[in-house]
């Protein structure tokens, strides 16, 4: 299986190369940062409910460890793939570094669709999952969190496997557990704050104020549209529509985001949500609002359809939703898009904050976590626009040079063994 099989890790891989090549970048530092140091391909037999038995694949992948530990989620999802966990890993990688945080890049995942198993069977094909990658993770190796299809309970029952297998509980081996298990206040909400912060960052810029005449389309309503939509409804925005796997609701007016978060809560879909204007998600990423947050998936906005996107303002809160040339396209027509290595860091600063936390056994309150998820957040989207003055260059292609750049300095200082 190659590396180059997804368009994601294509995508990735010329990103990084276009930033490199910006900045002058030493090219045996860049050679290195094409490739994972280390993927681990694994199968996961599962007996189901049924008494049969099913084998899954599962990867994780660990693509740069510089800067310290591995620090990636892990995904369950029909599409994974070594490619794609490798795409993630690398992406991870810039993101740890940009936010200047001692961690390196990994991801892992298994082809699944959790909604297919039961609870029985999705706990012990998260217990043999862990079994199978002990020997890579750990807390001063590699820190898994949660991500697609995956959550704090799926976390839960990583830590207490890895924890079995090693005759003591071990807290700092996962972040995004529970918080009776040494989890972190905070932790659940922190990519969509994140992602609100980085907008009021951006207003701060263009001399702008989020008012009731803001609009605001979210492509993905979860982990991460479900706090943003929460955050920029309580500053006063206009959320105007949402979207989960069933389709996007509309409302010219302003959707209802308390209604909307506890239908969500409940399971249901919002196909099935009444009262509001049905739309498909392609439209949800064409409609004419102030600003648009990709939540859901990666290669949602290509060339394909970059042309239709209207957005004044697009604030990365997924993976990748982007492709280099969609960047390229709104960017030359005036778009201001806020990179996902920049715009969703805050929860992996928020894992960090959890894995520091577990490591020291000494636990934060509410306001200390937010107030040093904030202070990093301004200083990292500074750090990028400052790129983007200097380089006279897109946000995207700011925020890896900025990354590159710190990389590029510690691998240099550490050099390569043999030599």
């Amino acid at each position: 299986m190659s590396l180059f099989e997804s368009p994601f890790f294509q995508d990735a891989y010329s990103q990084l190369e276009s930033a490199g090549t910006k900045m002058n970048m030493d090219p045996n530092v860049l050679e290195r940062l094409k490739y994972p140091k280390r993927a681990l391909q694994v199968s996961v037999p599962v007996r189901l409910d049924d008494g049969t038995v099913k084998v899954f694949e599962g990867y994780r992948v660990q693509h740069n460890m510089t800067l310290g530990p591995g620090k990636g989620g892990i995904r369950f999802h029909p599409h994974v793939s070594l490619s794609e966990t490798a795409a993630l890993a690398m992406l991870m990688t810039f993101k740890c570094a940009l936010v200047g945080l001692p961690l390196g890049g990994a991801k892992g995942g298994i082809k699944v669709d959790p909604n297919d198993l039961s609870r029985a069977e999705l706990q012990a094909m998260t217990r043999r999952y862990t079994t199978e990658i002990a020997m890579i993770i750990g807390p001063d190796k590699d820190v898994p969190a949660p991500d697609i299809g995956t959550d704090g309970q799926t976390m839960a029952w990583l830590m207490d496997t890895y924890s079995q297998l090693n005759g003591y509980a071990v807290p700092g081996v996962v972040t995004g557990k529970p918080i009776a298990i040494g989890g972190s206040l905070g932790r659940a909400e922190s990519t969509g704050k994140g992602v609100v912060f980085c907008i009021n960052f951006a207003y701060e810029k263009l001399n702008k104020k989020i008012t009731n005449s803001t609009t605001v389309a979210i492509h993905g309503f979860g982990k991460v549209g479900v706090p943003a939509a929460e955050d920029l409804d309580a500053q006063g925005a206009k959320i105007v529509a949402i979207s989960d796997v069933s389709g996007a609701i509309y409302n010219p007016k302003g959707l209802n985001i308390k209604e909307c978060v506890s239908w969500v809560k409940e399971r249901k879909l919002l196909r099935e949500l009444p009262g509001v204007e049905h739309i498909t998600n392609e439209q949800l990423l064409e409609l004419d609002v102030d600003i648009l947050i990709p939540a859901a998936i990666d290669g949602v906005v290509t060339k394909e359809n970059a042309h239709k996107v209207k957005a004044k303002i697009i604030a990365e809160g997924a993976n990748g939703p982007l492709t280099h040339e969609a960047v390229d396209i709104i960017t030359d027509r005036g778009g201001l898009i806020i990179p996902d290595i920049l715009c969703n860091a805050g929860g992996v600063i928020v894992s960090y904050f959890e894995w520091v936390q577990g490591m020291q056994m000494f636990f934060w309150d509410l306001e200390t976590v937010n107030t040093k998820l904030h202070d990093i957040m301004k200083l990292s989207f500074e750090k990028v626009w400052v790129c983007k003055e200097k380089y006279k260059v897109n946000m995207k292609q700011a925020a890896f040079i900025a990354s590159l750049d710190r990389l590029q300095g510690a691998m240099r200082l550490r050099g390569m063994w043999p030599g």
